[in-house]
């Protein structure tokens, strides 16, 4: 058995003048290949992927960014109703005798419901968040599939030669067959 450098040396004593010849050490030239392929799907599979991943990144940052945005929003408006809560409080000293209670009931009311939309804007964040990041992974996980299974279709077109493509498909029918007649 010979050795991936011995394909070499025969290249090197190739008669020069008008003779055309072909390897046929299939194994020598499967790996030439081979490594060939795998070197250019390294080449640009990687800036591929590092494209995705930083735009998936920007995305996120930027959903980051509006959902800081928003949660800004709600704290102003957090602030603004304690004002207004500190001026209610103000009026509820002057209206003590004709309805303290009702007063009280006004105030938990608003708090509440500040509290429930700081809650909800918080909520919206961290499920925009989970989805942008399931949504990227889901992206590049098929972007990495899409690749590899054309890079090994390119493998397998590279590898296969008529004669052997003929069998495996007569084969394959053969298989389908007996299976369509076990089902029956």
């Amino acid at each position: 058995m010979t050795n991936g450098t011995d394909s070499f040396v025969f290249l090197g004593h190739w008669p020069s003048a008008g003779s055309f010849g072909f390897n046929t050490d299939i194994l020598a030239t499967n790996l030439i290949n081979l490594s060939v392929v795998i070197g250019v799907l390294i080449f640009f599979g990687k800036g591929v992927l590092s494209d995705l991943l930083d735009n998936r990144k920007q995305r996120i940052l930027n959903t980051i960014r509006n959902s800081e945005e928003l949660r800004g929003r709600a704290v102003e408006q957090l602030e603004k109703a304690r004002t207004r809560l500190r001026k209610v409080e103000m009026e509820a000293d002057q209206f003590r005798v004709n309805g303290y209670s009702e007063i009280e009931r006004e105030k938990m009311n608003l708090i509440n419901s500040t509290y429930k939309t700081l809650e909800q804007l918080e909520n919206y964040k961290n499920e925009t968040i989970h989805f942008e990041q399931q949504r990227a992974i889901n992206q590049v996980r098929q972007r990495v599939f899409q690749q590899a299974l054309q890079g090994a279709l390119g493998t397998l077109n590279s590898c296969l030669n008529n004669e052997l493509h003929l069998r495996t498909i007569n084969a394959n029918i053969g298989m389908f067959g007996a299976m369509k007649e076990i089902t029956d």
